[in-house]
């Protein structure tokens, strides 16, 4: 029984954190979806949201964030299959977490001079004859910079899942006979599809949200759900629309947690 209450005790700091921290915020926004920006209760943000110029804006953002989920996992599976095979394989593994404990913002002020127009790329260019382009403030630019920024966060959830793999397992396949390529997509693949799964999970949702990186990396060409709302509430200052989008953002988040959460059934 003294058991029992002392675990309840334990759990009290916890639920306060999650009610001031997660809850509040949550319906605080909630609340602010239905004001307008002369403060009366309305559903006009709502019906506002379903219209063509949002709805576009909602595509664009998950187009963006697919785009560099999967670079991501392009580039991060290969990466972390090979570093499992390496001899210092922690060591490596540090250093490819180590740029993601750097202020975001300096990353992307970094950027701005490897990719401008007087930066190392372009003198790389034009070094071999290619001559400068334009890289900044394009596309590129900004899904480049973003998938830098994200890897660290595929990677490390991957490389868990293939360090904890049963190498007895791939043996077996390889005694009966299959290839490597089989062996991988048989055996190595489905049992790290749930790190595969955390990965995307941990791009894809704050990369949904992305709007610094609109601004400075590509100069506002890309225009996504997380730099409405920052134009909404520090700019046209209409919380209720920043909160509406807020709103929608949350709950396909909700969504992606839900699918990309799932426990895998048996092989």
């Amino acid at each position: 029984m003294n058991n029992q209450h002392t675990r309840n005790l334990y759990i009290i700091p916890y639920v306060g954190w999650i009610v001031l921290f997660v809850v509040a915020p949550i319906i605080l926004v909630l609340y602010y979806s239905f004001i307008d920006i002369e403060g009366h209760f309305t559903l006009e943000n709502y019906t506002k949201f379903f219209t063509p110029v949002y709805l576009k804006m909602t595509i664009s953002s998950f187009w963006y964030a697919f785009l560099i989920t999967g670079f991501s996992l392009l580039v991060g599976y290969p990466a972390a299959y090979f570093l499992t095979k390496t001899r210092n394989k922690q060591l490596w593994l540090l250093l490819i977490i180590l740029p993601s404990w750097i202020n975001l913002l300096l990353k992307a002020y970094a950027f701005l001079g490897i990719f401008g127009a007087y930066g190392i790329t372009n003198s790389f260019l034009e070094v071999i004859g290619i001559g400068a382009k334009q890289i900044l403030f394009t596309d590129f630019s900004f899904v480049f910079v973003s998938v830098y920024i994200f890897i660290p966060f595929m990677i490390l959830p991957i490389f868990n899942s293939l360090d904890k793999l049963n190498s007895t397992l791939i043996d077996a396949s390889n005694d009966l006979g299959a290839s490597k390529w089989t062996t991988f997509r048989r055996v190595v693949f489905p049992l790290t599809l749930d790190g595969i799964k955390s990965g995307c999970q941990v791009v894809f949702i704050p990369a949904l949200s992305l709007f610094m990186l609109t601004r400075l990396i590509a100069g506002n060409r890309v225009i996504t759900l997380g730099t409405a709302i920052e134009q909404h509430f520090l700019v046209t200052q209409d919380w209720g629309m920043g909160s509406t989008i807020a709103v929608f953002l949350i709950l396909a988040m909700f969504v992606i947690m839900m699918v990309t959460g799932r426990k895998r059934r048996g092989l």
